[in-house]
């Protein structure tokens, strides 16, 4: 890259590895299942989060989808926080296209959902009421700053889904980056869980794809709502080469980008006319003084114009930036990006 681009880690791109692991991968056609590379991907996905099976899916949004047309019948609800992406980012496909109901729960400063909470979002047993299926958690949480959440909460989730008859579904899309975190291996942060969506794009750098794990009649069952969405897959081991490499050796990495996180945001937070509101795992969250000359369009503008430098606003947040580290984000484009901005607010 000849810029830098902090607007978020889907923006990675595949490492030379990954570039060179394409360009010789054995390929088969995956809907015949015979495509090796595909296999492996997902026998390896399996095996790392200890659930039974996995599939391979275009997007992290796809693999939300499908679990969710898996587990539920159309005119159920589900219970998901009201900030998490698979209610404010994911188009409410549940309801396009599963006719599921969003039963909303306000999500923590922690990025939790009160127990208390979920229980009094599951509708009694009355003909008039839709009937509670599943709950949704997300770890980490995009929309609480990129906290990520416990393996000792998400069990605590998983026995009130036990004790109530209810499915337990992850949104992973950043999983490793909280197995990071805690300094756990992945599986323990989702053990309560009977499926899970990761990644492997964003900070794994993988160019397309995310994986779905669950148990064997789960991941049957997503596999036909996968195909009735239109993402299965020919020869995709091209696509999965990367994938393997994402999952068995930039997952051992990500704390490295954390660490180059917390190093910009003390670095921004020397210089006056910035504002740090949150430094959690890969992200950033700050704005600029009132009282600064640029504006804050002026600003993203003059970073990208003058210095290379890409950032965008938060949606939804005037006047609040969103920064997030990966792979290309090292310590040297770190120093770029303090002298930038120090020339630009200085």
């Amino acid at each position: 890259m000849n810029y830098i681009d902090l607007r978020s880690d889907t923006v990675s791109h595949p490492t030379p590895a990954m570039r060179e692991a394409m360009a010789k991968a054995a390929v088969g056609d995956d809907v015949y299942h015979d495509d090796p590379t595909v296999n492996q991907l997902e026998a390896d996905a399996a095996a790392m989060l200890g659930k039974e099976a996995a599939v391979f899916v275009t997007s992290g949004t796809q693999g939300n989808l499908c679990a969710l047309l898996a587990h539920c019948q159309r005119g159920e609800s589900i219970i998901v926080g009201d900030t998490s992406h698979i209610f404010r980012y994911e188009q409410g496909g549940m309801a396009q296209f599963g006719g599921l109901i969003p039963h909303t729960v306000p999500v923590q400063a922690d990025a939790t959902m009160r127990i208390s909470d979920l229980e009094n979002a599951i509708n009694p047993d009355d003909e008039h009421k839709p009937v509670t299926r599943l709950v949704a958690l997300e770890n980490t949480h995009n929309m609480a700053g990129g906290l990520p959440i416990s393996a000792d909460y998400t069990a605590e989730v998983g026995a009130f889904a036990r004790r109530n008859g209810l499915i337990l579904h992850i949104d992973g899309a950043r999983i490793f980056n909280a197995a990071a975190a805690y300094s756990v291996a992945v599986k323990e942060l989702v053990a309560a869980a009977d499926s899970v969506t990761f990644c492997l794009s964003k900070g794994l750098c993988a160019p397309v794809g995310s994986v779905l794990v669950g148990n064997h009649d789960f991941i049957r069952r997503a596999r036909r709502a996968r195909k009735a969405l239109g993402g299965s897959l020919r020869q995709a081991g091209v696509l999965a080469a990367a994938g393997l490499i994402a999952l068995h050796e930039m997952t051992d990495r990500l704390r490295e980008d954390h660490q180059n996180a917390q190093l910009l945001a003390e670095g921004l937070s020397e210089i006056p006319a910035v504002r740090i509101h949150s430094q959690n795992t890969n992200f950033i969250f700050f704005s600029l003084a009132l009282d600064t000359e640029l504006t804050f369009d002026e600003f993203v503008r003059a970073l990208w114009g003058e210095y290379n430098i890409r950032m965008s606003p938060y949606a939804g947040e005037n006047g609040l930036i969103r920064l997030r580290t990966h792979y290309w984000i090292d310590q040297p484009a770190i120093a770029k990006i303090l002298s930038a901005v120090r020339a630009l607010l200085t």
